[in-house]
């Protein structure tokens, strides 16, 4: 994300449906605060377009042609550490969405969202918020990690190295808490959550809280209900 100070986060739309990009281009641009820096037809222009526009979101529709969201934000995530992936869906309970998520996305919207929400979520990501409307990812997440064999085996084997501090703050963010709810459900000020998650994230070799939501469910430190 971009660090200057009053600098526009710069977003790249990903959609093989001109009429959806052109949408979201407008909607965004008319914004304060976002600007649309360029656009993609399918995944495997999207990872061109990531390294040389280096946009700070990328709003990823996933059915596209040659390259399709999940491959193309699994490679955006390994050769751009900085760019967050916003997943475009035409339905919440959507096994692929799932799946983007486990290879980086930092969260997904509906294609039907309002201007303000669209603006929202982008903010929200490229702020490091990654878990976007928590009740439904939360629902998507129990959905589908029921179906998925454990991932990452090193990342599990690791799980042991939390602390039991880190362990109960990894469920809280599972359950879809922010680091205020957090603190405050812990007694302990919100820099000291901070913390923990950072470490969370490093010990567990995981890219953000969307990230460390999808393992704590999958390694079934929050049963799905």
């Amino acid at each position: 994300m971009t660090t200057d100070v009053g600098a526009p986060i710069r977003v790249l739309i990903v959609d093989d449906q001109m009429m959806v990009r052109e949408g979201f281009s407008v909607l965004l641009n008319a914004m304060p605060g976002i600007e649309v820096v360029g656009e993609a037809v399918n995944g495997r222009e999207a990872v061109s377009q990531v390294a040389a526009l280096r946009p700070d979101v990328v709003l990823m529709d996933i059915r596209m042609p040659e390259l399709n969201g999940i491959e193309a934000t699994r490679e955006i995530v390994a050769a751009d550490a900085t760019a967050k992936v916003l997943v475009l869906t035409t339905f919440d309970l959507d096994e692929y969405v799932y799946q983007a998520l486990r290879a980086g996305a930092s969260g997904f919207l509906l294609k039907d969202a309002s201007a303000r929400q669209l603006a929202h979520g982008v903010r929200v990501v490229a702020s490091g918020e990654a878990l976007l409307a928590p009740s439904v990812t939360k629902r998507l997440i129990n959905e589908f990690s029921k179906l998925a064999a454990a991932p990452r085996p090193p990342a599990l084997a690791r799980i042991g190295d939390l602390t039991e501090r880190e362990t109960e703050v990894l469920v809280l963010i599972a359950q879809g808490l922010s680091n205020a709810e957090i603190a405050s459900h812990l007694i302990v000020a919100e820099s000291t959550v901070k913390t923990h998650v950072s470490r969370i994230l490093v010990k567990l070799g995981l890219r953000d809280r969307t990230q460390a939501a999808v393992f704590a469910y999958e390694a079934r430190l929050v049963s799905p209900s």
